[in-house]
């Protein structure tokens, strides 16, 4: 069987469970016996309630829940939980539990992909609207210029001009380039401290900046430039969050059989960026890759939807989990660059 069945007593201590069951579990049948199940879960909230409304009202029941990362796991887990009374032996509870992490990741993946695609629209009927006007204000910037008698009020229409070169130079990126991106072998790592410099060069309070890289990663054909804007806007919006203190760790891995939307993968890169500031917002986790959503007075909402963006031209994804304490935004990326996405 692939889902994991356990059999609890009265105090809901194991009395059995088969070979899936341990691997969910992390312990085998010879030392799982005679333990409570909850001290193996980590003493999960809905576990907890799940058994005890069983226990009180003999009813089955049913949940989708998160366990806790593990000796045995280190990632965490999404099950499938059902729960029945029953007479087996010694057992009172039957228990089965279905690991549905990789069903649900790819569920999310598919929702990102939609939600980009939508935020694209948006993002360059958005950037069209902006860059009609501004040739004409740069325009009559400049003839204002020539009318000024003083240096002093031609600092201002300076001002104007440079600000509106600006704001075209961000619309361009945002529209993107007509052709594929100019791909050469980037050393990943070497990509990610460029980005920290540049970030320190910024920041000038105190974040500690933790790095765990898998030194086995291989350099991957990506257009250098694109990246570098990719993960500079993902790393200040982490710097943001922490507010001048707290850790931002950098964490590089290789993950094999990977699906990214509709297309299985050999092997992809993982990039995490991950802090311990205080989350994003329940209400706005389903809706952070739209265009103009931020939680920051001073934020424009353009960073997250312009990173996922440049992903998406080398058929890469950005996902992320978040809760108090921590937010780790997770950059896939196939290794193998020939792989194209259908609508590239």
């Amino acid at each position: 069987m692939s889902s994991g069945v356990i059999l609890l007593d009265e105090h809901l201590l194991i009395v059995g469970l088969n070979p899936a069951a341990e691997n969910i579990l992390g312990i085998s049948q010879r030392r799982a016996y005679g333990q409570p199940l909850l001290q193996l879960v980590d003493d999960e909230p809905e576990m907890r309630d799940i058994l005890a409304r069983v226990v009180a009202t003999g009813n089955h029941y049913a949940n989708e829940m998160r366990l806790a990362p593990s000796e045995a796991h280190s990632a965490e887990r999404i099950v499938d939980c059902r729960v029945s009374p029953s007479a087996i032996d010694k057992a009172c509870l039957l228990i089965e539990m279905t690991d549905v992490t990789r069903r649900s990741q790819i569920s999310r993946e598919n929702a990102l992909l939609i939600q980009h695609g939508a935020g694209r629209q948006m993002i360059r009927q958005l950037a069209h609207e902006i860059k009609n006007p501004l040739g004409g204000i740069r325009g009559a910037a400049q003839l204002l210029e020539r009318q000024l008698p003083s240096a002093e009020l031609r600092e201002y229409t300076d001002v104007v001009i440079s600000e509106t070169d600006r704001l075209a130079a961000l619309v361009d990126t945002l529209l993107g380039p007509g052709g594929p991106p100019n791909k050469q072998p980037v050393n990943v790592h070497e990509m990610l401290e460029y980005v920290v410099r540049l970030i320190s060069a910024e920041e000038q309070r105190s974040i500690s900046i933790r790095r765990d890289y898998d030194p086995g990663l291989p350099s991957i054909d990506l257009d250098r430039d694109q990246m570098v804007q990719a993960f500079l806007n993902l790393v200040r919006n982490a710097v943001a969050a922490l507010d001048g203190q707290g850790t931002l760790t950098l964490r590089s891995r290789a993950a094999t059989n990977f699906t990214l939307g509709d297309t299985r993968h050999r092997v992809i890169a993982s990039i995490e960026i991950e802090d311990d500031g205080p989350g994003i917002p329940k209400d706005m986790q389903d809706s952070v890759f739209y265009p103009l959503v931020t939680s920051r007075p001073e934020g424009t909402g353009l960073g997250l939807p312009a990173a996922q963006e440049l992903l998406s031209r080398h058929g890469g994804l950005i996902e992320f989990e978040s809760r108090p304490g921590r937010t780790v935004f997770f950059v896939r990326i196939p290794l193998d660059q020939t792989v194209r996405r259908s609508d590239d």
